[in-house]
């Protein structure tokens, strides 16, 4: 049975629930919807398959034999007026890392990557991106008065499954 797949790095610690209370946040105040995933960065977009038992074994080597790696989330940015996200500084450690992942997952034929989660994607850790258009400059203004800096760490690979209209963990990896 093909299922709906996603592959992300889930923030934890401070900068991980300061996002997951924004979003509530925004969502109360303006009505702003946000992901179903918690706090993360996205390394694969979703995709399908049947079996990912490949998949598996290749994030679960990738994790014995990769060290988890540092990176910044500071300030603000925002994709036109649909976006509005937490701006991930990646370390060169940690784009690194991230481009060591995308080429091992690239040899898995249900992965295909574009150009939006490919190697020089956008780090960032989504606030809202539903339909925020006309509450556009009230969120963004609302959000800039609230201090973002956090130091984290690259240090899981997390596989979610699109199950009963939700993300469900389906796998974690923590990297050394």
């Amino acid at each position: 049975m093909t299922l709906r797949y996603v592959i992300v790095s889930v923030v934890k610690g401070p900068a991980g629930n300061f996002n997951n209370n924004l979003r509530k946040e925004v969502f109360e105040k303006f009505g702003a919807k946000s992901s179903k995933l918690p706090a993360h960065f996205t390394i694969k977009a979703p995709f399908e398959a049947d079996d990912i038992s490949d998949l598996d074994y290749l994030l679960k080597d990738f994790s014995n034999t990769h060290n988890a790696v540092s990176y910044k989330i500071k300030n603000y940015d925002h994709f036109d007026n649909r976006v509005v996200y937490m701006d991930v500084k990646m370390s060169k450690e940690g784009k690194i890392l991230h481009d060591e992942l995308i080429d091992e997952l690239e040899k898995l034929p249900y992965i295909n990557f574009q150009s939006h989660d490919h190697k020089n994607k956008v780090f960032h850790v989504t606030i809202s991106s539903k339909k925020i258009q006309k509450i556009y400059y009230e969120l963004w203004d609302y959000v800039n008065q609230i201090p973002c800096d956090f130091n984290c760490k690259f240090d899981n690979i997390s596989v979610f499954k699109w199950d009963n209209n939700t993300w469900v963990l389906h796998s974690e990896y923590l990297l050394k």
